[in-house]
């Protein structure tokens, strides 16, 4: 008798009957992908009409958030071609705006391969769709939040040290290089272990990586790390003491310190500040719950075991939903940012 492949816990897997999932819990695997005992176990599921829903509300944030991110785009190209005109460089806030809004777009281009997963009855893109769809959200991810920390330490060195000599182009591309080349070698453990896997019985397929469970917890505890905690922690930090230097720029006059005006910190632009914590604030709001529920079932497994499938993949939907969300709105920022 065939067995049916199981995914280790907490990796994306998609299954072949609408039942698209990036993580389902290791017990439940079975039930989630097109064996015989999913047919007996169906009504556990979440329904056509739920599965249409989540679809239709995937679809409509996708195409909101690809036609502003590509609006975003044109508007820093045409600025970035007057620059030129006028003989200056590309400047740095622009440069990392438009890291950014790529990273959005080709997360949010892999929308319409869970759509057409969700409601198709078998992985229709192969196995090099299965290396790049799933690992795209764990390169964009990092390279989101690693630009977004470069941002945040562009601010601080301007207001903490206003006499330095701005970066030059190629310094502030170099470093939004460096935060791609970063997020691909991140990412890079997940595209090569992943790889189709024949269903019970030849039905259906599953997007699966070749790690044990052990594997699993060290490579999604690192990104956990590399993605929220360790940029949480430094732009968190930051952000601190760029509201202490406002605070003494508001309070304490320049001649106070007896150092003079010319090595005062200078008064951060709030503006400025607080649209990069908006959007920083907007990546924690909608990755970090997803975070949660892909670490769950590796430290309290039990807790997930209690929940019925159907309600796992609910859950699983939504919080997938919030993350494309993010995408949705970043476009909002950036346009005032720039």
């Amino acid at each position: 008798t065939n067995k049916q492949p199981t995914a280790p816990a907490s990796f994306p897997s998609i299954d072949a009957v609408g039942a698209s999932t990036r993580n389902p819990p290791k017990d439940a695997n079975a039930t989630l992908s097109v064996s015989n005992s999913y047919r007996t176990t169906q009504r556990s599921l979440p329904s056509f009409a739920s599965t249409a829903l989540f679809c239709s509300l995937l679809s409509l944030l996708s195409l909101l958030g690809i036609t502003g991110n590509l609006y975003t785009l044109v508007l820093l190209l045409r600025r970035s071609r007057v620059r030129r005109r006028r003989g200056a460089g590309l400047a740095c806030c622009l440069t990392r705006v438009l890291s950014l809004a790529l990273a959005d777009l080709l997360y949010l281009f892999t929308a319409p391969f869970i759509v057409y997963d969700s409601l198709a009855s078998g992985w229709a893109f192969g196995e090099l769709g299965c290396r790049l769809l799933l690992s795209l959200d764990l390169l964009t991810m990092h390279a989101s939040i690693f630009t977004l920390t470069a941002m945040s330490m562009d601010r601080f060195r301007a207001v903490a040290h206003p006499l330095r000599t701005s970066s030059s182009s190629s310094s502030n591309l170099l470093r939004v290089t460096l935060a791609w080349g970063l997020a691909v070698a991140l990412s890079l453990p997940m595209m090569i272990t992943l790889h189709l896997e024949d269903g019970e019985d030849g039905e259906g397929q599953l997007c699966v990586p070749a790690w044990d469970e052990q594997s699993s917890k060290a490579y999604l505890s690192v990104l956990f790390c590399t993605s929220i905690l360790g940029p949480g922690l430094a732009i968190g930090g930051l952000y601190a003491t760029l509201g202490r230097l406002y605070w003494v720029s508001q309070t304490q006059p320049a001649w106070a310190n007896g150092t003079g005006a010319a090595c005062t910190p200078r008064a951060p632009k709030p503006k400025v500040l607080l649209l990069i914590l908006g959007i920083v604030l907007a990546f924690w709001a909608c990755f970090l719950p997803f975070w949660i529920w892909q670490l769950l079932p590796l430290y309290q497994p039990d807790m997930l075991r209690t929940l019925p499938v159907g309600t796992q993949v609910t859950v699983n939907r939504i919080l997938t939903g919030l993350t494309y969300g993010n995408s949705c709105v970043n476009p909002f920022f950036y346009t005032l940012l720039t």
